[in-house]
């Protein structure tokens, strides 16, 4: 439908962006705040759901309302997302997340689409956004789009970092989508953010 390579059936590596200390400036970028989960990747296909871990490693028992959701999607497709749980104000709560205590309640903030039918990993990031808009349009909330900011991040990471959220991930608008480390994606880290914390000092 959008690419010209049939879809596969397994795993696949994710794209790994490059961390900086500061956004990039200038035309030619999006920028999406980066959520504090775990790295999902959803499949459907042959009537069937899997959740793998940035790892591979097979999820799809763990979070139920992830599974009900994808399958109401058409397949197969392959989603890039961000696992979370939302706290009441709309934040991501890791700790919660990580205690397992919510696993009935997390949902997946989507932000890539990989397989839409066929693999379309060699279009651009901005058709593969709107492609992921499209199918997520009658989402019930287990399945969330993720939106971006064009232009230059300053502002946007500078928002991000008074109200202590995570950080935020810089992706070039042409840019086709890389297993492995990439310099097309660019992760900003707030250093005063809770994830720096646990980073730091070693809990997580």
């Amino acid at each position: 439908m959008y690419g010209v390579r049939s879809a596969p059936a397994s795993f696949i590596q994710p794209c790994r962006p490059t961390v900086v200390t500061t956004p990039p400036s200038g035309p030619g970028w999006v920028h999406e705040l980066k959520h504090d989960g775990y790295r999902l990747q959803i499949h459907v296909r042959d009537g069937r759901v899997k959740l793998y871990t940035r790892n591979g490693a097979d999820w799809t028992k763990r979070y139920p309302r992830i599974v009900e959701e994808a399958a109401r999607l058409r397949e197969p497709i392959i989603i890039d997302a961000e696992v979370v749980h939302l706290s009441p104000n709309g934040n991501a709560d890791f700790d919660a997340l990580h205690s397992r205590t919510v696993d009935d309640k997390a949902v997946a903030l989507a932000f890539d689409l990989l397989v839409s039918g066929d693999d379309i990993r060699r279009r651009p990031l901005l058709e593969r956004k709107n492609a992921l808009k499209w199918i997520l349009r009658n989402s019930r909330g287990g399945i969330q789009y993720v939106e971006h900011t064009e232009g230059d991040g300053d502002k946007m990471f500078a928002a991000i970092c008074k109200l202590g959220l995570e950080g935020i991930v810089s992706k070039k608008l042409t840019s086709v989508y890389r297993s492995g480390p990439s310099k097309a994606w660019l992760k900003i880290k707030n250093p005063k953010s809770a994830a720096a914390t646990r980073a730091n000092d070693g809990t997580f």
